[in-house]
């Protein structure tokens, strides 16, 4: 009850030491089998981001069996809570980049549908994206697993508590917001962060040379209504 709590106050929570070390050298072995296909993105021959992971790589989806992070989920979101959407991201010296604030407002399906309240439409890696209704967005959640260390140095990410109960923000709002103080989610490798994906948050590149890799999952109990199917359940 008491993550319950805070995740709906602050819109966040992180837990450290879930996942061991030995847990993260074997999903960190198992991109090495990662076939190449769209929605990976390379630079100086090392992937650095990945759409649609479990399709990829199936053998990523025990990840979410880890008793801790399952019962979290049921907890969170609810008894049929399933991954619907999975991503890698590896933020390193040879590919650096800046996120600007933002709420994640999209989610992916198997195929575009006209339904009442769904739109705009985007195409990511061949996958059809949309803006569901606010009430979708409001009850998924988004863990982030972290494979490194992750802090100011290497572009850990940064939120604004409790700027998930504020609808949707246009970008005077998030100006507004983002001059008052923000947060950084320092993390450990084998840590993980439960996040709102209505949040407002960004992260800054980094400024050592190592690695900042993360496992971005988000889950959902809700069915689709029409002929809308998610994407990655």
């Amino acid at each position: 009850m008491r993550h319950h709590t805070n995740l709906e106050r602050d819109g966040f929570l992180t837990l450290g030491s879930v996942f061991e070390p030995r847990e993260i050298d074997w999903i960190l072995d198992e991109f090495k089998a990662l076939p190449a296909s769209d929605g990976i993105s390379t630079r100086g021959g090392r992937v650095f981001g990945v759409r649609n992971l479990f399709e990829k790589l199936p053998s990523l989806r025990s990840v979410v069996d880890c008793a801790l992070v399952k019962s979290l989920v049921k907890q969170l979101v609810g008894d049929e809570a399933r991954p619907v959407r999975s991503l890698f991201f590896d933020k390193n010296s040879a590919a650096n980049w800046n996120v600007a604030w933002h709420q994640d407002l999209t989610i992916a399906v198997r195929r575009q549908r006209q339904v009442e309240g769904f739109g705009p439409w985007t195409l990511k890696a061949g996958v059809p994206h949309v803006q569901p209704p606010f009430p979708i967005l409001e009850r998924m959640l988004a863990l982030r697993i972290h494979l490194d260390d992750a802090d100011e140095s290497n572009g850990a990410l940064r939120v604004i508590p409790g700027s998930h109960k504020l609808g949707r923000l246009s970008p005077s709002s998030i100006l507004q917001l983002t001059a008052a103080n923000h947060r950084i989610c320092a993390i450990g490798a084998g840590g993980v962060l439960f996040m709102k994906p209505l949040l407002l948050h960004s992260s800054l590149s980094c400024k050592s040379p190592g690695h900042r890799r993360v496992l971005h999952l988000e889950f959902s109990a809700d069915r689709l209504p029409g002929e809308l199917e998610w994407y990655g359940h």
